[in-house]
């Protein structure tokens, strides 16, 4: 793979309950433990930005192979969940939930066209077969 674009970010302090910054400093936040997970909350977490990063990426891949088959993305949206849990053997998982807008679109030409950018998007590639995704149009 030619890499075209490396993101670059730093944590410090205590992890989920410390500070990320990227190296061009555009995005500088601290974290917290989610209050779900016996933490103060009150700060963005983890997977908080990896639904954002998720949502934001899918949505150009589904944009992408819609222009291909010319098909009318007006109004699109993608919504993602992130879950955390216990995965059984001692460590921690992720399931994902994108949920996906084509209001201009008839319903099979939408699913159709979800499943296309869940084979393009580079983060629907670097989960396959590692966390559940399910993907859902609305």
């Amino acid at each position: 793979m030619q890499v075209l674009y490396t993101a670059a970010a730093h944590a410090t302090g205590d992890g989920r309950d410390g500070h990320v910054r990227t190296s061009d400093g555009t995005l500088d936040v601290d974290l917290a433990i989610p209050k779900e997970m016996g933490g103060a909350g009150g700060a963005l977490n983890p997977e908080q930005l990896f639904a954002a990063g998720y949502a934001a990426c899918f949505h150009s891949a589904l944009r992408l192979v819609a222009r291909r088959a010319k098909a009318d993305v007006t109004g699109s949206t993608v919504d993602a969940e992130v879950g955390i849990g216990p995965n059984g053997s001692g460590g921690f998982g992720l399931a994902v939930t994108l949920a996906v807008e084509l209001p201009a679109v008839d319903r099979a030409v939408a699913e159709d066209l979800v499943a296309q950018a869940h084979q393009v998007c580079p983060y629907s590639n670097a989960t396959r077969g590692n966390i559940d995704v399910t993907l859902t149009v609305r």
